[in-house]
């Protein structure tokens, strides 16, 4: 299921979930408990909404573009003054 189906998926649930609170809500009154979950319903509705706005665009299933390495070696000049990394350097033995 793509990035998209889910954040549906996600929206449809809550659309129901708030259609529910309503029914509660008649039935119960509009208590303390009530207004809460009526408040965090809303609060979910508004991360789902942030959510969606900064989901990308493009589809889950596309991978990034595959980057080259050459096998050939580096330029030695690039390390010129720099030590070897890992066991230590050329002239010194490793602890």
């Amino acid at each position: 299921m793509s990035l998209q189906d889910e954040l549906t998926t996600v929206q449809r649930c809550l659309d129901e979930l708030t259609r529910s609170v309503s029914r509660l809500e008649q039935q119960v009154g509009s208590g303390l408990e009530v207004r809460r979950v009526r408040s965090d319903t809303e609060h979910l509705r508004e991360s789902l909404a942030l959510l969606r706005a900064s989901a990308p665009d493009q589809p889950a299933t596309q991978r990034p573009e595959m980057v080259t390495i050459p096998d050939t070696p580096y330029d030695s000049a690039l390390w010129a003054d720099a030590e070897d990394e890992g066991l230590g350097a050329k002239d010194r033995h490793a602890p």
